[in-house]
């Protein structure tokens, strides 16, 4: 069995199963992971492991899904086969669920508002610790919000979708001809734009060998809606990672020296950019 202090489960790895036990105050996202694995089991058969089994209200929450073939795409160099796999997997995935049964999910953990609420929750911390071109950036991106009007906006006018959220490429498996995904403990009610720029403003999909961004985005066909929020959900993301990179302990790194500096940098060159949309235009 598997866990690390910073995550809300540890994880037990057999032949042809996978158990996730979840900590006591995590029971939200273990009962997220079921739902989820239930109904892209009904859904999607074959895209994300089978439920097994779980007991939600034990004192320590626990599922039981299978396991998996396929090697996660974090890390890898991928090529155009991979990247279609992968946009592939996730286009079946937010396409999956049907639209009476999505429109009764909960909106999943750490969306839009919820993110921006913990962004000033940090800003009074990071006033006494970030400075140089992190701290510069980090103004430029609060600079940006004040003046988006995401913060006072409602939901956005895009089609909602069944949203993993988690864009870490570890998440996402590949078997030589497929991608399949893994972890659901954030799923809930989404829409395209915010979860395709969680997979590519994630710490995975660049402190390595880089996603391919626009040849990514560039396979999925977008709504002109879709395209234009598309922009301000990846500056929105990361500026979250700007933050979180920023409180890195030195003593005990995450991630390796600079990649605070590397993602000032990555949000400057957003918060820098036209918005000109990505994603093929949709045509119907």
């Amino acid at each position: 069995m598997t866990s690390v202090p910073w995550s809300t489960h540890a994880v037990e790895l057999r032949a042809d199963s996978v158990t996730k036990r979840f900590r006591r105050e995590s029971r939200g996202a273990c009962e997220r992971e079921w739902r989820a694995l239930t109904l892209l089991a009904a859904y999607a058969p074959g895209l994300a492991p089978a439920p097994q089994s779980a007991d939600t209200v034990a004192e320590e929450p626990v599922v039981v899904m299978s396991r998996l073939p396929g090697e996660p795409l974090r890390g890898e160099p991928l090529g155009d086969q991979q990247l279609e796999a992968l946009a592939a997997a996730a286009s079946e995935m937010y396409a999956a669920v049907p639209a009476d049964v999505l429109a009764a999910l909960p909106v999943r953990p750490g969306q839009q508002h919820e993110l921006i609420a913990q962004i000033r929750a940090w800003v009074p911390k990071a006033r006494s610790r970030v400075g140089g071109e992190v701290g510069e950036a980090m103004h430029r991106g609060l600079d940006w919000l004040t003046g988006s009007g995401l913060e006072g906006a409602s939901r956005p006018d895009v089609p909602t979708v069944f949203g993993p959220g988690d864009g870490n490429l570890a998440n996402y498996l590949w078997d030589g001809s497929r991608v399949r995904v893994v972890d659901f403990e954030d799923s809930g009610l989404s829409d395209r734009p915010f979860e395709l720029a969680e997979i590519t403003e994630h710490v995975a999909s660049w402190v390595g060998p880089p996603l391919d961004v626009e040849a990514f985005l560039d396979l999925f066909d977008l709504s002109d809606a879709e395209r234009a929020r598309l922009p301000e959900c990846r500056r929105l993301l990361a500026l979250v990672w700007l933050f979180l990179l920023a409180f890195d302990d030195p003593q005990h790194p995450r991630n390796p020296p600079g990649t605070a500096e590397r993602q000032a940098a990555r949000l400057s060159a957003l918060l820098d950019s036209r918005d000109v949309p990505h994603g093929t235009p949709n045509r119907g």
